[in-house]
């Protein structure tokens, strides 16, 4: 049994107990956090209509935060003596998924 979960503008495929790192949530370690289902699959069940997701919960425990790979990006335009360097860092929220119930 997994679902597809939407966070954040992407989509994760998550199955109860695993963690993932989604987006950066405004929730406090430890707390429970409600995500939005898109798809549930059962064995041969699957569930993918907004009247059969509305029975399906998918819930997760936060467990910390963390970051993502560095990223390096340079920007130059010729002739100009115009260039720049930059980097970026993107922060996550870890998320244990401690339950996907159909109701």
């Amino acid at each position: 049994m997994y679902a597809v979960i939407a966070s954040g503008g992407k989509q994760e495929k998550v199955a109860e107990g695993q963690q993932v790192q989604l987006e950066l949530l405004n929730a406090d370690e430890g707390s429970d956090v409600s995500l939005t289902p898109v798809m549930f699959v059962d064995g041969d069940t699957v569930l993918a209509t907004p009247d059969e997701l509305a029975a399906i919960s998918v819930t997760g425990k936060v467990v910390g935060r963390a970051k993502g790979p560095k990223i390096n990006g340079f920007t130059f335009k010729r002739r100009t003596n115009n260039h720049r360097r930059y980097g970026h860092r993107q922060n996550y929220t870890v998320v244990e998924i401690t339950s996907i119930k159909k109701s």
